[in-house]
């Protein structure tokens, strides 16, 4: 028998976990779909003529790339149709999308990022994509941005796909985190990694060391003596790694271990990262994976939403690293 396809490990998990519905195995898959199309259209680069700035800033201020207008729009146009979802929200959007009343309504909600680490597109450096699913309030058939505002423990699916030398896709239904490669000649995602596990322990760190001057008392404590090496407090020597996009140093955390972080500092008093489109969906498959993640104190999982667009310091990765950097931040 050959490899498993995303459409057959999705069938299994279904017959495995009675609560794992239809529509949200359909919804996952039209979302893993259009993250083929996003692959294409960055794979083309400056052939397509759809690099650079759009010339439009989003919700945060920020410069929109082309792409990340294109990879948006694709997102949307892929789920809105189906009768999966009653609404969705976008970091590139400042509030909920509405389902067309032309279109049924379905019990799940769809956040996404659609282009993670954007601003590494016009350097061919990896991207990707991050998406979380929620279950939609009972008896809500029009949601508005408090109905997004759940704890991320509520989540039912998340996933993201890296766009780099291989495109890949990893996933949580909550039973798990796999990992799946396109195959661009099938255009089909394969399963390549079955339970993944990131171990306990680590020497290795990721962090935008430019911000060290802004950074809290426990993170420069922390990094310090990772930086000591084997004369230190660890006893041991420590490696670096910043790629400066989300979906592909969460993955390297994912494949070796590691600790990743994006803290709350003095530039960033409220964090940098978005919660709802980025910290819950990799802490949920970060724990899936036998990690931790906390934004410093407490766990990210549990913490509640109070804005669509709120941002969250991120400490994520091998446990007993996560779980240092916590006890310094209490201490």
């Amino acid at each position: 028998m050959g490899r498993v396809t995303l459409s057959q490990y999705l069938i299994q998990q279904q017959r495995a976990h009675k609560e794992i519905a239809p529509d949200l195995a359909a919804l996952i898959e039209v979302v893993a779909r259009s993250c083929k199309a996003i692959s294409a259209a960055i794979g083309k680069g400056a052939l397509a003529g759809i690099l650079g700035s759009h010339g439009t800033q989003n919700v945060q201020g920020e410069t929109q790339k082309e792409l990340d207008v294109i990879s948006n729009e694709m997102l949307i146009e892929a789920t809105e149709w189906g009768g999966w979802l009653s609404g969705l929200a976008s970091e590139e959007m400042e509030q909920p999308y509405s389902i067309p009343a032309q279109y049924p309504r379905g019990k799940y909600l769809l956040l996404f990022d659609p282009l993670d680490g954007s601003s590494n597109i016009d350097v061919n450096v990896s991207i990707g994509t991050i998406f979380s699913v929620l279950p939609c309030p009972k008896g809500v058939n029009d949601p508005a941005e408090k109905d997004f505002l759940q704890p991320g423990r509520n989540q039912v699916a998340a996933g993201f796909v890296v766009y780099g030398p291989a495109t890949i896709l990893v996933i949580t239904l909550g039973h798990g985190a796999v990992a799946f490669t396109l195959d661009r000649e099938t255009g089909t995602f394969l399963l390549t990694s079955e339970n993944i596990g990131i171990p306990e322990d680590t020497s290795e760190f990721a962090i935008n060391a430019s911000n060290a001057r802004n950074w809290h008392p426990p993170v420069k404590r922390y990094i310090e003596e990772c930086l000591a090496g084997k004369t230190g407090p660890r006893g041991r020597d420590f490696n670096m790694r910043w790629i400066a996009s989300m979906v592909a140093d969460v993955f390297r955390v994912l494949s070796r271990g590691g600790v990743f972080m994006y803290p709350k500092d003095a530039k960033h008093e409220k964090g940098r990262l978005r919660l709802l489109y980025e910290a819950n969906p990799m802490s949920f498959i970060i724990e899936q994976a036998g990690g931790a993640a906390t934004d410093g104190d407490t766990r990210i999982l549990d913490i509640q939403p109070t804005a669509l667009h709120q941002r969250v310091g991120v400490v994520l990765g091998s446990k007993n690293e996560v779980v240092r950097v916590t006890d310094y931040h209490r201490e």
